[in-house]
């Protein structure tokens, strides 16, 4: 059953990535390892779930939940996910699906139920532990970077770790691309000081002023950041932090992306 977990589309492009086992010892080999598939299964199930590790039903996915989690963090250690997550954004653009002349930032929190790296008390839920997403996105809300900090830290500190953070995407003849035409933004990101930066970069900054009434017409175009939040904290795991380790569940937000950036490949090839 836990092959209905990870589809065949996703496996075919994850499974390249994964390193290399090493080899069984002839004497006293032991138990056989689980399939990587299998464990895939188990990561993916607690991130569309929500799970505990340890409640990961053996039956359903065919692994224990700390054979999964093992899984997750060697594979994280080894870089799996963001090189997973370029190769989709290459497909992406190699079918005209991914529109990087105008992008949208924005962060998003979410509470923290562990201690941990890039866990701070959050301004908007009393000041419990809480951390953010932040996240950078095309035209069409396709994800292009993602990043977790401490819930107190403010969005502007993202704006230039996500540009420098968007991949160097290939998919057409020429030089791989890695910056947006236009970066839309709400009034959290309104710095002279970061619009000059953006600029220096070649990006028209269109960022909304503090002060000023709304109606600058820019949520027509940065309305699909927030829709892109929806859509990852549709994958439970990501809705509350439990990861002590930042670096796993930036991982697991990475994965996200990459389901997010397979959905868009299959309504090409559906039609």
């Amino acid at each position: 059953m836990s092959i209905d977990l990870v589809s065949d589309d996703l496996w075919e492009r994850i499974a390249p990535l994964l390193p290399e086992r090493p080899p069984r010892r002839h004497r006293h080999p032991g138990r056989l390892p689980v399939p990587d598939r299998v464990a895939l299964a188990g990561i993916v199930y607690v991130l569309r779930k929500g799970v505990a590790w340890r409640d990961v039903p053996v039956q359903v996915v065919g692994c224990s939940g700390v054979t999964a989690w093992r899984r997750l963090r060697d594979w994280t250690e080894a870089g799996v996910w963001p090189r997973l997550h370029e190769a989709l954004l290459a497909e992406l653009r190699a079918t005209g699906l991914l529109d990087m002349d105008d992008a949208a930032i924005d962060g998003s929190h979410i509470r923290a139920l562990k201690r941990g790296a890039h866990v701070g008390p959050s301004p908007v839920d009393r000041g419990r532990p809480g951390s953010k997403h932040h996240v950078i996105v095309d035209r069409h809300g396709t994800p292009l970077a993602v990043s977790l900090t401490g819930g107190n830290r403010h969005d502007i500190t993202q704006l230039i770790p996500l540009l420098n953070a968007i991949p160097r995407i290939r998919g057409v003849r020429g030089r791989p691309r890695n910056r947006p035409k236009r970066l839309f933004a709400d009034r959290g990101y309104d710095y002279d000081k970061y619009r000059q930066l953006i600029r220096k970069r070649g990006i028209r900054p269109l960022i909304a002023r503090r002060g000023v009434a709304h109606g600058s017409g820019l949520g027509r175009t940065r309305w699909v950041v927030e829709r892109t939040f929806a859509w990852l904290h549709q994958f439970k795991r990501l809705r509350v932090r439990y990861e002590q380790r930042a670096d796993l569940h930036q991982g697991l937000l990475e994965l996200a992306c990459s389901i997010i950036c397979l959905r868009r490949l299959r309504h090409v090839i559906l039609k």
